[in-house]
């Protein structure tokens, strides 16, 4: 979306405001935002969890010379990974594929997993996918990591993902 004042760059700031039920919303650009006085009263605050991420980034167990010299970096928006880590937000939708490997030892420290276990969406009857076909599917993902995690003798790694995969299985043949 274009910014409503130039009509030239990228619009970043979204603004609304409710006056006697009647809404106006406004979306700007940084420079014309900054032009009409509009800021972010976090522009100037330091975000904490970047240092969270930092610190834990710096307890993962060290990388080898190859991923250390491996700049990752998210094809849409550019954003690196040291980046991320320095200020704690991603760039777009696209950043958690993009460091999914580098986000999933944090995830896990954080959550204990890096598997949503709660409540999932409801599926309506009009889709095509079931549960069951979902299971299916992360049975499959599973199974694909636990040969990536064997083959680079991750075997830490691979009895997590085998005790997943048995958790799994049970919960399929329960459900049949």
């Amino acid at each position: 979306m274009l910014c409503q004042d130039c009509k030239k760059r990228e619009a970043q700031v979204h603004l609304t405001q409710i006056v006697n039920n009647e809404k106006a919303s406004l979306s700007l650009c940084k420079e014309c935002a900054a032009a009409r006085g509009f800021h972010s009263p976090l522009d100037h605050v330091p975000f904490p969890l970047a240092d969270i991420l930092s610190g834990m980034a710096a307890n993962l167990p060290t990388q080898t010379r190859a991923e250390q010299a491996e700049t990752i970096t998210c094809s849409t928006c550019g954003l690196t990974f040291d980046d991320f880590t320095r200020q704690g937000r991603f760039g777009c939708g696209e950043c958690y594929k993009a460091f999914r490997n580098r986000l999933e030892p944090i995830m896990r420290k954080i959550h204990g997993a890096s598997l949503h276990r709660g409540r999932g969406p409801i599926l309506s009857a009009d889709e095509n996918e079931t549960v069951e076909s979902v299971s299916v599917r992360e049975e499959e993902r599973l199974e694909t990591e636990l040969k990536k995690a064997i083959e680079a003798e991750d075997f830490e790694r691979a009895v997590e993902l085998r005790d997943k995969l048995k958790t799994l299985r049970e919960s399929l043949q329960d459900t049949k």
